[in-house]
């Protein structure tokens, strides 16, 4: 596959870089806490390996059209390491033809020498870890940053010249109300945020264990979640921003707005994107590289991952390869998930399938239908604007994989699931 990929064409590189100076307990992510720089160092070793091995594979340094730094916790690494880091990556990757290089922040490490440094490595884009602003729910969920902290980190990294700043926020978190995300959105966007993802906590302790810490008996409940996504999202459209697929929201000026408008937002494992590349390939443990044949995925712990790329080779530990029936269900789920609608007759056709393809799908769309998430005419899906938040659902409808989450057409039990992140 890494053969095939044409010289002249810039691919978007994701760059997995799991360390954390401390636990959030909500965390579901592939990290690990640590204070002491010789395990990162370890792995930045390893990273670098993967490079050459990437670079040996496709047989060039290959251009890149966006590059995204994402955890854990990336700021995590101290000055010298991501300057180690970001030499590797322009040693055997092309950056200069990157119109756009990403990074995931925690708030709270952010200082002014750090802003400078990530400025001078081309770091153009950040995302913080807001999550919410209440004080109780912080303490619950630890992860203590209050207000004023965010908006220093906000000044320091603007101050350096990073004018493109996104925040992440949760609902569904302990102790959350109503009232209280609706102050945190108000809150996050008074500080002038250029893209605001909103994402539900997912409660799996029998996945991660750390969950468990999390006082359970306040958590939300599901119809308390509802009202929160749709507080979130009164508040931020009523503040000017613009609601993308169903978790983002962005400001009429940005470019996930401008993609939206044109019919150029798309949707990979990191999220809505107006990323132009067709290929995303991932370095680091747990990375997940998309290519027009299939999915990879890199050794998930770190242990394994480093251990593959010492035998030499790539540091692959599963893969899928997509059929022409996935790559039609998947254009069917991208253009739900994007735009709220798809004629899956039309997309069928394109394909060169026959119209009722993707009939399957129906009998399961039917079923949202009845309880008022989707609206079917013939063959054409449309999302209800109020029903956006549950966007996954219409998509795992196209999904035969899925069909047993609506199992309740026929007595079975759906088999328990972490989420359906399609």
């Amino acid at each position: 596959w890494l053969a095939a990929v044409p010289a002249g064409e810039p691919v978007s590189l994701y760059v997995h870089l799991p360390f954390c100076r401390q636990l959030c307990w909500y965390c579901g992510c592939h990290t690990t806490i640590t204070h002491k720089r010789a395990p990162v160092d370890r792995y930045l070793d390893a990273l670098i390996t993967e490079m050459a091995a990437l670079a040996r594979a496709l047989g060039r340094r290959q251009p890149v059209a966006r590059l995204h730094l994402g955890g854990g916790s990336p700021n995590a690494l101290s000055l010298r390491q991501l300057e180690r880091l970001f030499a590797a990556l322009r040693a055997h990757f092309v950056l200069d033809s990157a119109d756009e290089i990403a990074m995931e922040l925690d708030p709270r490490l952010v200082t002014a020498a750090q802003a400078a440094t990530l400025v001078r490595v081309g770091v153009n884009r950040v995302s913080l870890g807001v999550q919410d602003f209440e004080a109780r729910v912080q303490l619950a969920i630890n992860r203590v940053q209050p207000l004023e902290q965010v908006r220093k980190a906000c000044a320091l990294l603007r101050a350096a010249g990073i004018l493109r700043i996104g925040f992440d926020l949760m609902y569904g978190l302990p102790h959350q109300t109503v009232e209280t995300v609706t102050h945190t959105a108000r809150l996050a966007a008074s500080l002038g945020p250029h893209r605001i993802a909103v994402f539900g906590y997912a409660h799996v302790p029998w996945m991660k264990r750390h969950q468990s810490l999390l006082p359970e008996e306040s958590l939300p409940d599901a119809r308390m979640r509802w009202a929160q996504t749709r507080a979130i999202a009164a508040e931020l459209e009523s503040a000017g921003y613009i609601p993308i697929g169903f978790d983002h929201y962005a400001r009429p000026e940005d470019g996930l707005a401008a993609a939206l408008a044109q019919g150029r937002l798309r949707r990979n494992f990191q999220g809505f994107t107006d990323d132009p590349a067709a290929i995303v390939l991932g370095l680091g443990a747990s990375a997940i590289s998309q290519l027009p044949e299939g999915h990879v995925q890199n050794c998930v712990r770190i242990d394994d991952y480093r251990r593959r790329l010492g035998a030499g080779g790539l540091a692959t530990a599963r893969g899928m390869a997509l059929s022409a029936e996935d790559r039609l269900r998947h254009q069917a789920i991208m253009e739900l998930l994007c735009y709220q609608e798809a004629d899956l007759a039309a997309l069928s056709c394109a394909h060169g399938r026959d119209a009722g393809a993707l009939d399957d799908a129906l009998a399961r769309l039917e079923i949202l239908a009845r309880d008022g998430l989707v609206t079917l005419s013939g063959r054409r899906v449309r999302i209800r604007p109020e029903a956006r938040p549950l966007a996954r659902w219409a998509a795992a409808a196209i999904d035969p994989l899925m069909a047993p989450l609506f199992s309740e057409k026929t007595g079975r039990e759906a088999p328990r699931r972490h989420a359906m992140a399609v």
